[in-house]
């Protein structure tokens, strides 16, 4: 007879090496070009030495005259926090007793709960990718007064039907308003309907994750960004620190993309080695190859991943790009810095499936400590202002 035991060992033994693979590996494609280390983790931090510019100790002497000094390069030192990422599954008291008696049913309904956990962490995943860490989804831009059944966003890229998100006033906190639960996206126009009414006037205010506001790993928007604290060092007085910016570019030209490779290449010795765009960018990319009659060269990637190919490197289309961005980046340079892998919460007896207290359902937490670091901010780029197609 299968039991709640059952399931607990399954998750561990089964599906949790299933999952993780799944996350690491098959949720977004520069995901799996990104190293994951436990190195430099020291308890909730991440403290990371790192280096910029040359000696300055190397250079031409005459035969017998004074040996130059040692100059060292420069170092700087990062301080990040772990993010804290968390992914829940829930299993109703009366679906397990109702599989107790097939082994069949049981694995269909663990299935089904693991592939809803897989698609949601895949989604959330990449778009903390792209994001700037603060946990902010969308701009509110109209149609937000009290008793409506939903609002105009400036996007809706980061939305899916079922997402709960919260309301984030103009001091950047979380009003008192309890979680709304989407449950239609007009895309072409960017309305969002939810599942009650709005209780107060949010025009000018921003939609932001479930209780991510300011708790999400430090993606590419934070990276490139200007000004303040990037990792604990001021980008104003360390211009190294800064990525490369390309505005207002118009159409899309092979030339504009190679400009920007050069360009990282001889000012910091990176070596691009993956292009990342929107769907409408990628058009206009495919347009510019078939103006000179050039063939679409496809690559694949790990994770069963496609893409087309610049110059054999490889240019993918993401949902979470801006429609008018391409970046431009040396993954080298990133990691992401984990204190371990995909795990399971457990309670004092080692159980990873427990009892959602008051209610006749059970539950079960994956978990994972983790931030990404960019080791040279300089030596990544983006075009924006791209007209796509």
């Amino acid at each position: 007879m299968i039991t709640l035991t059952t399931a607990d060992n399954a998750l561990k033994t089964i599906y949790l090496g299933v999952i993780g693979n799944q996350l690491n590996v098959g949720a977004n494609p520069l995901l799996t070009k990104i190293k994951q280390t436990t190195n430099n983790v020291y308890g909730n931090e991440i403290r990371k030495a790192t280096s910029f510019g040359v000696s300055g100790g190397v250079t031409a002497g005459t035969e017998d005259g004074m040996l130059p000094g040692a100059y060292s390069k420069g170092y700087e030192q990062f301080v990040l926090t772990l993010k804290n990422l968390y992914g829940t599954i829930e299993i109703s008291d009366k679906a397990i007793r109702s599989s107790q008696s097939s082994a069949g049913a049981f694995v269909n309904l663990l299935n089904e709960e693991m592939e809803s956990l897989i698609k949601s962490s895949t989604f959330n995943l990449g778009r903390m990718l792209y994001g700037d860490g603060s946990g902010i989804i969308a701009s509110i831009v109209g149609d937000a007064e009290e008793g409506a059944f939903g609002m105009t966003l400036d996007t809706v890229k980061n939305l899916m039907e079922r997402f709960v998100c919260r309301v984030v006033d103009t001091n950047g906190r979380y009003t008192d308003a309890k979680p709304f639960i989407v449950k239609n996206i007009e895309r072409n126009v960017k309305f969002v309907q939810f599942d009650r009414v709005l209780d107060g006037e949010y025009t000018g205010m921003k939609l932001a994750t479930l209780s991510g506001l300011n708790n999400e790993i430090t993606g590419l928007e934070k990276i490139f960004s200007t000004g303040g604290e990037l990792y604990g060092v001021n980008r104003t007085n360390n211009a190294w620190m800064n990525a490369q910016v390309q505005t207002d570019v118009g159409t899309l030209t092979e030339t504009a993309m190679q400009k920007m490779i050069d360009k990282i290449d001889e000012t910091t010795g990176g070596e691009v080695d993956y292009i990342a765009c929107s769907s409408a960018v990628r058009r206009a990319y495919q347009e510019e190859l078939s103006t000179y009659r050039r063939n679409v060269d496809v690559m694949n990637l790990q994770g069963g991943f496609k893409a087309l190919s610049y110059n054999g490197i490889p240019v993918v289309a993401d949902r979470f790009v801006a429609d008018d961005t391409m970046y431009l980046l040396n993954t080298k340079d990133f990691e992401m810095c984990q204190l371990c892998d995909w795990q399971w919460l457990e309670d004092n007896e080692g159980k990873v499936i427990r009892q959602k207290e008051g209610y006749p359902v059970y539950t079960a937490t994956l978990v994972k400590y983790a931030e990404l670091l960019c080791n040279r901010p300089n030596s990544q780029a983006k075009l924006t202002g791209i007209t796509g197609a």
